[in-house]
């Protein structure tokens, strides 16, 4: 009986133990193939990777660098010193003392440093040099655009008074008027200047009272045959601007008396003294005028007093008479010797 003719009936255990089998197929896992290369390159990493590899990488670069400037210049003091200071440390400008009783100042942009003339003369100094602090790196800068030292700026009419030729420097030292040759005119009174807060003598004889415009009082010798100038006595408030010392000032006024001087006239100091009429102080300054008349060399001996007067400009006693009057020269040291304020 074969198997199939049970039909649909149940198969007895031990028939369907009898049975043949069919044999499980193998069942067999291909092995991939290793690749060419365990490494990927660079085009394979992702771009955020390769931003943080550079950031760190020149992170690492500055690092070691500013280690190795430390390094290098931690035995060096000049280096040191040159160093520019850290970012966000305060650079502290060092102040300008106010100016001394010379009128020092600083020199505007462009003038010329003049010898012997207070306002260059005077050194300035600021408190750290005077301490023995070094000098912060950009003090200087600051300083100078500092309000204290635009305070201390030379005039502008100073300024051009010291690039002026026709007039030196003063003297660096007092120098005392000399005696000058002669004899003094003879005077009488006073010749009270009210609206320049002065007086001075009154000659007689040989001196005139003439017009006073545009000074406020003035006295004149006769006029010299073939000569163009003539002696002049002169009071005035100050027509100048006036300086932070009577000294200055005195300076400015003697370079403007000579727009009364013949063209191309120059000056040269006999006298710079401190004076005192009363209890006001002053500035005299004697001088030499030196020009060219007809193409002969002339001169002019000339002074002038500057006088402080109270609640009002400083005022001006200006005296100059020329060689062709040389023996009424002594005449200055008499005005000089009797200015008196009001």
């Amino acid at each position: 009986m074969s198997p199939g003719d049970y039909g649909t009936k149940a198969v007895p255990s031990y028939i369907a133990a009898e049975a043949e089998t069919t044999p499980l197929p193998k069942i067999t896992v291909p092995v991939a193939a290793p690749p060419a290369s365990s490494s990927k390159g660079l085009g394979d990493l992702p771009m955020r990777v390769v931003y943080r590899a550079i950031a760190v990488a020149a992170g690492v670069v500055v690092l070691g660098a500013g280690a190795t400037v430390v390094l290098l210049n931690r035995d060096d003091p000049a280096a040191t010193a040159a160093a520019p200071p850290h970012f966000g440390a305060v650079v502290v400008p060092s102040a300008a003392p106010a100016s001394s009783a010379s009128g020092a100042a600083a020199p505007a942009a462009g003038a010329v440093a003049t010898p012997g003339l207070s306002p260059l003369s005077s050194p300035l100094s600021s408190p750290l040099s005077s301490s023995g602090a070094s000098a912060t790196p950009g003090t200087t800068a600051s300083a100078a655009s500092s309000p204290a030292a635009s305070a201390d700026a030379v005039d502008p009419a100073l300024a051009a008074a010291l690039k002026d030729p026709r007039v030196p420097a003063l003297p660096k030292n007092s120098r005392r008027l000399r005696s000058l040759p002669g004899r003094a005119a003879a005077t009488h009174g006073l010749v009270k200047d009210r609206r320049s807060g002065v007086a001075l003598p009154r000659f007689t004889k040989t001196w005139t009272l003439a017009k006073p415009a545009p000074f406020a009082s003035r006295q004149l010798l006769p006029k010299v045959k073939g000569a163009s100038y003539r002696g002049m006595l002169v009071s005035c408030p100050v027509p100048i601007p006036e300086q932070k010392t009577l000294r200055d000032t005195a300076f400015l006024a003697a370079r403007w008396t000579l727009n009364h001087q013949p063209s191309g006239a120059t000056i040269t100091w006999t006298a710079s003294q401190p004076i005192k009429a009363g209890k006001r102080k002053g500035w005299l300054l004697g001088y030499t005028v030196h020009y060219t008349l007809k193409g002969k060399k002339r001169v002019s001996a000339a002074a002038l007093a500057l006088l402080d007067v109270p609640e009002k400009k400083p005022a001006v006693v200006f005296v100059t008479i020329p060689d062709s009057q040389k023996k009424r020269w002594h005449d200055i040291n008499k005005v000089m010797s009797s200015v008196k304020a009001l």
